[in-house]
């Protein structure tokens, strides 16, 4: 066999070692390529809060991870004068009642719950609740019948009244059933309060234009009201059911008469007085539990303590009692809550309570940043020994020091116009009982 020439050979060898090289590079380039393309996805996982562990059991349980929600924390207060919190709700309150009877407090909130709590258990260290679900809404107001058998409820999104009824059951608990329907929607700006008359005869509505509505309690409109306040703020029903009142814009409370026959129909609704004396829009209003003094507050930076046991229909005015000092109240929306015996008024503005004694109109105690956030109700209970606000997800009672430093005050007083040996022994219990239980808060005057 003839053997190829050198030259030939050598080429034949360069070509074969130039495509080698030519596959080895192409080989590089794809392996630098991939290797690049696995760190980008590497880098853009971590980036978007992925892992870079390639299992899929990681990569299954981040996820996770990433859509569960951390319950908010709950806003932590103390305060000597602080003689209960009650901790139930998963949203914030809105609003609260106590029953006429005084056995219970109902609260609702966010969470589409209504809360029944038994105020016997408020000074014990476990706080017992029954739950209503509001189905497919959450409740903004609630309001006990008189009879302390049913609430009712304005509903956020339905924008209307509900009804439940309460029956008893045998362990001695408590079912809610809701009524059928719900009433007709009649207003066309948000609400501002609702009330049921302790009688029972009528419901009222306000919202947030002029307008207050007087309901029968099937769901019929009775009245209509405007009040010509260019807009109100707060309205409620007298505790003696026979009067209406409301404030807003304007610097004034005005009070209607809700009028009945003596066979308990409907008649008319008729003005009967107005507080006059403010100088600005007023915030808010109450009456005591007599329905004879009424208190307010305006963004004029004054409250003021009224007397309104007066013969109206003689166009006789109410009198001025007491005008105080409420710096806050000129700067920021104000509540305002009234003892039943008119002898203290509660200020919130914020977060914080202010306690005034009414008869001198003197500031006595004060409870800073009681709540996470903005108090959105505020109310003594019937025996006016206790003061609850609400404002996050708690509800806060607190001892009101200032309502037995009245009580002692008046005791001393009679005792010295007290004409029988009986009369003076009652006023010295009496005397004795507050003084009795202001030291065991710590907050005798000495």
């Amino acid at each position: 066999m003839e053997l190829p020439q050198m030259p030939e050979l050598m080429g034949l060898s360069l070509f074969l070692g130039l495509l080698a090289l030519v596959a080895t590079a192409a080989v590089a380039r794809g392996w630098l390529r991939a290797e690049e393309e696995t760190n980008g996805r590497s880098a853009g996982q971590k980036a978007n809060g992925c892992p870079s562990d390639k299992s899929l059991k990681s990569k299954k349980q981040k996820p996770q991870q990433r859509i569960r929600k951390e319950k908010p924390q709950q806003h932590n207060f103390t305060h000597r004068l602080l003689a209960a919190a009650l901790k139930s709700h998963s949203g914030n309150i809105t609003c609260m009642d106590f029953s006429s009877n005084g056995k219970y407090l109902a609260t609702c909130a966010d969470d589409r719950t209504v809360r029944i709590w038994s105020t016997k258990d408020f000074l014990q260290r476990e706080h017992r609740s029954m739950r209503a679900n509001v189905e497919l809404d959450h409740a903004i107001l609630v309001r006990f019948s008189p009879d302390c058998r049913a609430f009712i409820v304005w509903l956020a999104n339905g924008d209307t009244l509900r009804i439940f009824k309460m029956m008893k059951r045998e362990d001695g608990g408590y079912t809610f059933t809701a009524t059928p329907e719900d009433f007709p929607k009649k207003h066309k700006a948000p609400i501002v309060n609702i009330g049921i008359a302790d009688t029972g005869k009528f419901i009222m509505t306000a919202s947030s234009d002029t307008t207050i509505l007087i309901w029968n309690l099937k769901g019929q409109v009775l009245s209509t009201i405007n009040t010509n306040h260019m807009n109100n703020t707060y309205a409620a029903i007298s505790p003696c059911s026979r009067f209406v009142a409301s404030c807003g814009f304007t610097p004034d409370v005005k009070v209607w008469e809700v009028c009945f026959g003596k066979k308990g129909d409907f008649q008319e609704v008729v003005r009967a007085f107005e507080l006059k004396g403010h100088s600005a829009a007023v915030h808010f209003f109450a009456f005591s539990n007599d329905s004879r003094r009424m208190a307010s507050v305006s963004k004029d930076g004054t409250w003021k303590l009224w007397d309104t046991d007066v013969e109206y229909k003689k166009q006789q005015d109410p009198y001025l009692l007491r005008t105080g000092r409420f710096e806050e109240a000129s700067t920021v929306t104000c509540r305002l809550a009234l003892s039943p015996d008119a002898q203290v008024l509660a200020l919130a503005s914020g977060s914080s309570i202010h306690l005034y004694n009414t008869r001198r109109g003197e500031k006595e105690e004060c409870f800073e940043q009681v709540h996470g956030e903005c108090i959105s109700d505020l109310s003594f209970d019937i025996t006016g020994r206790l003061l609850a606000s609400c404002g996050d997800r708690a509800v806060r009672l607190f001892h009101n020091t200032p309502g037995y430093r009245a009580v002692v005050e008046e005791m001393q007083a009679l005792l010295k116009r007290a004409s029988n040996e009986s009369t003076r022994q009652r006023l010295q219990q009496q005397l004795t009982q507050a003084q009795e239980a202001l030291k065991n808060l710590g907050a005798l005057k000495k």
